[in-house]
């Protein structure tokens, strides 16, 4: 009997074929998505874990933010333009540079505290990896010479890594719900500098988490009193009941990259 060799080929091509985790189109189906979330809860933990990092400081707050020699570098051509609204937002980034500074200098306070430090006693810097606030956290903890986690989102107008993150430790995440769980799975403190939506949202993620005893209680920091006391009321909101004097203990205000690491170290009595 002559055998038709079509028959004979074992190699077919096809979708079906592949491997499943290796097929990048079954991959990103709706009914994969339960698959995607386990993974990307699951490679951070597991990296962060090999590297031995047990214990994190959060720091986020205002992407828009730029370090002292950037910002007097933007007023400097803003004077020489002599453009009003150019100038005036110069001002404005030259006003806010002073929290780019000071989240420098806390994370640097932090690295250089753990520098020597055995891996289970070691606090190290956690951003979300992209500019701004988050970039002189990273930044401060990369001059300290300590590595530092970053936990990146893709969004529609990329994020870019700042570049100090230390690239062993950077993660890109799709998913907000797991990037989230991942700044508070080994957070031992948080700091919230001032900040937009994502800031606000990330903040009362946390202080919700805290305040119905989902997470333990851990130090969340709000830097710049001024600020966050003028943008959120939280006093008018006691006032109404809609939050109590215990809810009001979830977090304190400092107002020094000094007093904010001698915030965390009080609480755990270092």
């Amino acid at each position: 009997m002559k055998i038709n060799p079509d028959l004979q080929k074992t190699d077919v091509q096809t979708d079906s074929m592949r491997l499943a985790f290796d097929d990048p189109d079954f991959m990103v189906r709706d009914e994969s998505r339960g698959i995607r979330l386990q993974l990307e809860l699951l490679k951070a933990d597991l990296v962060q874990a090999e590297a031995g990092i047990a214990h994190t400081v959060v720091v986020f707050g205002s992407a828009r933010f730029v370090s002292l020699e950037v910002a007097q570098s933007q007023l400097k051509h803003a004077q020489a333009s002599q453009d009003t609204q150019a100038l005036m937002l110069a001002e404005r980034a030259l006003q806010h540079a002073s929290y780019y500074e000071a989240a420098r200098e806390f994370a640097h306070l932090v690295a250089m505290a753990g520098i020597n430090a055995p891996a289970q006693d070691r606090f190290t810097v956690c951003t979300g990896g992209g500019p701004g606030i988050m970039e002189a956290a990273n930044r401060g903890a990369h001059e300290a010479g300590a590595q530092s986690v970053a936990l990146n989102i893709a969004l529609p107008n990329e994020q870019r890594p700042n570049p100090y993150v230390s690239p062993h430790l950077c993660f890109k995440f799709h998913y907000f719900a797991i990037r989230k769980m991942h700044f508070m799975l080994r957070a031992k403190a948080l700091v919230a500098f001032p900040g937009g939506f994502g800031t606000m949202d990330e903040l009362f993620e946390i202080l919700t988490l805290i305040q119905t005893h989902k997470s333990q209680k851990v130090p969340v920091l709000l830097f710049g009193s001024s600020y966050w006391k003028n943008v959120i009321h939280f006093d008018a909101m006691q006032v109404h009941g809609t939050i109590t004097e215990a809810d009001r203990q979830c977090f304190e205000y400092v107002d020094s990259p000094t007093e904010a690491w001698q915030a965390i170290q009080t609480f755990y009595q270092r």
